[in-house]
């Protein structure tokens, strides 16, 4: 089942399976996705009505766009308490995280009466898409309001498709309840991502979107980029777990499972020292997923993009992680703790043979929303940073603009900019004709 990868020194096989997944957005869903976008930015609520009506079932209108109070006390009444305590536990962790994540103003007051610095001012509004159905994660209504929250987001909205019944999933609504967030617009897709990105008559527009989705939300959310901030791409998901000769292949094999359940793209890698481990993992796969409902979406996942790559020396694993940068790192060697220096490009480590990857995604306190197909090189995990906008500032007294006036002149003259040394040198016209 976990087929062994020739290593050799050459990531190009196994950079593949982790960067290759990123199939290429077809022409003809780009130009679907441009026509849902230009047709929302043109005719707002009507155009919306229509594609919530096309794609979902749902008759929606005005007057039943927005879940009301209502619906959301009938749907919480279905929640048990122990989830409730479930889902503040999380929110909790998460809170505990993020909160050393929070950005500050500061200032410098020179000698010279020059005054310098930085405000952190949080977004005014943001939407938080949430897939509607089967694949509706109340966790991840939770990664994404924690950090709005702290930065001190003054308006979350949720955006959620929902079917015929226009009814949104109970968990979803429990989730968003524990976060506070009150305004939900049952409408989703290219259609939702749009609306919010532009406004309409009835859902206002936001200053960012966050949140998954499919193909025609990811794609809907690159086009709108601009207009509208985002807050990645996704692709699909990955882990890759370095272990030693020691490590314990039933929790390997467990933990590689739980990456390639996702979806069929999904990527679990094993890189180790030991070659025998590989064996024992194989064969600890082949006993664990008989019993796992998503069986054949983990099998599938695992015999396409998963493998197992021998390395010479534990060093020699943290040199092939680094270059693929991994979205989840898993490191179970026996001190594990010791090598976090190594890890240059990772979107989540996990340390250890008792944190696995799945208390990540729902409440070891890191958030879940991470960089994804080596992106983990240039981009960070979602946090209260992305809802933080930084303005600078600065004051200069006359006599100090004087003492900067030739320089700035003679560099904008170098560029061809002589507009902008004009705005310098026109400051001090009047002492010139003193002279």
């Amino acid at each position: 089942m976990l087929k062994q990868i020739d290593y050799q020194g050459s990531l190009e096989e196994v950079a593949n399976k982790f960067q290759g997944r990123k199939a290429e957005v077809s022409e003809e869903v780009n130009k679907s996705v441009q026509e849902i976008v230009n047709a929302i930015r043109k005719e707002g609520d009507s155009a919306l009505f229509s594609y919530a009506k096309k794609f979902d079932g749902y008759n929606a209108d005005k007057n039943n766009l927005l879940v009301t109070r209502k619906e959301r006390e009938e749907g919480l009444e279905k929640i048990d308490e122990n989830y409730f305590r479930i889902l503040r536990r999380t929110k909790s962790q998460i809170e505990e995280f993020h909160k050393h994540q929070l950005g500050n103003s500061w200032s410098i007051y020179k000698e010279n009466g020059v005054i310098m610095g930085q405000i952190a001012r949080p977004l005014e509004r943001v939407a938080l898409y949430v897939p509607g159905g089967t694949a509706a994660y109340p966790s991840t209504v939770i990664m994404n309001a924690v950090p709005a929250l702290l930065a001190g987001v003054k308006e979350i909205i949720m955006i959620t498709p929902v079917k015929a019944d226009g009814q949104v999933n109970t968990n979803i609504l429990a989730a968003a309840e524990v976060c506070g967030i009150e305004t939900i617009y049952k409408v989703g897709g290219a259609q939702a991502v749009a609306a919010v990105a532009y406004g309409t008559e009835s859902i206002p527009k936001v200053d960012k979107i966050v949140g998954p989705g499919n193909i025609f939300v990811a794609t809907a959310k690159k086009i709108c980029y601009g207009m509208v901030d985002i807050d990645m791409i996704a692709g699909p998901s990955e882990v890759l777990v370095i272990a030693d000769e020691k490590a314990n292949p039933k929790y390997i094999a467990a933990d590689l499972m739980a990456q390639a359940e996702h979806d069929k793209l999904a990527s679990a890698i094993l890189v180790t020292t030991s070659e025998s481990l590989v064996q024992k993992v194989d064969e600890e796969l082949e006993k664990q997923v008989q019993s796992l409902e998503r069986r054949e979406i983990i099998e599938s996942s695992v015999s396409n993009y998963g493998g197992a790559i021998v390395v010479k020396s534990i060093d020699e694993a943290f040199e092939v992680s680094n270059q693929l940068a991994p979205e989840h790192l898993e490191v179970l060697t026996t001190d594990p703790l010791a090598q976090l220096p190594k890890i240059k490009n990772a979107g989540s480590i996990f340390l250890g043979e008792y944190t696995p990857e799945p208390l990540g995604d729902y409440m070891s306190g890191s958030n879940h929303v991470l960089p994804t197909g080596g992106t983990a090189k240039f981009y960070s995990g979602l946090g209260v940073y992305n809802f933080v906008k930084y303005s600078t500032y600065s004051y200069y007294p006359k006599e100090i603009l004087a003492d900067f006036k030739e320089d700035v002149v003679t560099f904008a003259k170098s560029e061809g900019m002589s507009a902008h040394a004009n705005s310098i040198s026109v400051r001090f016209d009047d002492e010139k004709k003193e002279k």
